[in-house]
């Protein structure tokens, strides 16, 4: 099961559990982030670190089990290794569900921080209704304390047309200021189709919108993955960054924790202090084909927190 398809099951799974789950231009400095720029700010203290849901799933999917129905020992689990929260999916069938999570993480210590969600925007009429539906789940997702929603847009299997980008980007100001309006952030999220073609789509989500309105999920390792650098990435887009990402590889393949690899996460951190940076870290270890594993996903998920208070401190 890839990542989409197990988004779509989170959430329709959360409509019955009431817990959803998760689930990838010129050339200038940018400017300096400013109150503008930062746009409404969260009903969140930073930092804070939390885990995806992704690769949770994926664990308990290799032993043949459903993550849903083991939720609660993955947030204990959690808390237990000094998570502040878990990031699952925006419930867009079903908004209510989105509060009833928030309470299933406070009832295990946790805190709402942050979902994670994506949908058609390059379409006339389509991107709108998207739009719309994340909106209305939104505003229960903010009353019961998230303040992020990170956003992928889905790919269509080829480029998008500019004409498409054009659509694509006023949806997600659309969006954005939307979201804005409720206390909560917007962060585009990029999967390797919106890299491609010299990160076409992927700078092209930027330079159209506003960063007061668009702000960025830094999935560290899928922009690697996709020809960026970290170095380039935070020289050129980190006035717009709301959220993180973070996963390792080495050799190029995902690593089991969050530890030393291809990644200079050192290097990242430092700029995240001397740029006064967000530091909502959400740790994501989802796994791949070549991804070996010799722990069990609780010690990967404490030793990769312990990894990030060594280098972020936090």
């Amino acid at each position: 099961m890839n990542r989409r398809q197990f988004l779509v099951a989170g959430v329709a799974l959360a409509g019955s559990a009431g817990a959803p789950v998760g689930r990838a231009q010129a050339d200038v400095d940018p400017p300096k982030a400013t109150a503008a720029t930062k746009g409404a700010a969260p009903k969140l203290s930073p930092p804070l670190v939390g885990s995806q849901l992704y690769g949770w799933g994926q664990y308990y999917q290799r032993d043949g089990k459903d993550l849903n129905q083991h939720l609660d020992e993955v947030l204990s689990a959690l808390r237990d290794a000094g998570y502040d929260y878990a990031e699952g999916t925006l419930d867009v069938a079903i908004p209510e569900n989105n509060a009833k999570f928030a309470e299933r993480l406070r009832k295990k210590g946790l805190k709402p921080v942050s979902l994670y969600t994506g949908g058609a925007t390059h379409i006339l009429g389509k991107a709108t209704e998207t739009c719309e539906r994340i909106a209305k789940a939104a505003r229960e997702a903010a009353k019961a304390g998230f303040g992020i929603i990170n956003f992928n847009t889905d790919p269509i299997g080829r480029p998008k047309t500019d004409h498409e980008l054009e659509i694509q980007s006023d949806a997600l100001i659309e969006l954005g200021e939307e979201l804005k309006g409720l206390g909560v952030r917007l962060g585009i999220h990029h999967h390797t189709p919106e890299l491609a073609n010299g990160a076409r789509e992927f700078h092209s989500n930027f330079i159209r919108c506003p960063a007061d309105k668009v702000g960025f999920c830094y999935d560290v390792h899928w922009v690697y993955r996709g020809g960026i650098g970290p170095a380039e990435c935070l020289r050129r887009y980190s006035d717009r960054i709301v959220s993180w990402h973070l996963r390792q590889s080495r050799g190029e393949i995902w690593w089991e924790d969050l530890d030393t690899g291809d990644l200079d996460y050192s290097a990242i951190a430092e700029v995240v202090r001397e740029r006064r940076l967000p530091q909502f870290f959400t740790v994501e270890l989802a796994l791949e084909g070549g991804t070996k594993i010799t722990r069990t996903g609780v010690e990967n998920h404490a030793r990769s927190r312990r990894f990030v208070k060594s280098v972020f401190r936090v």
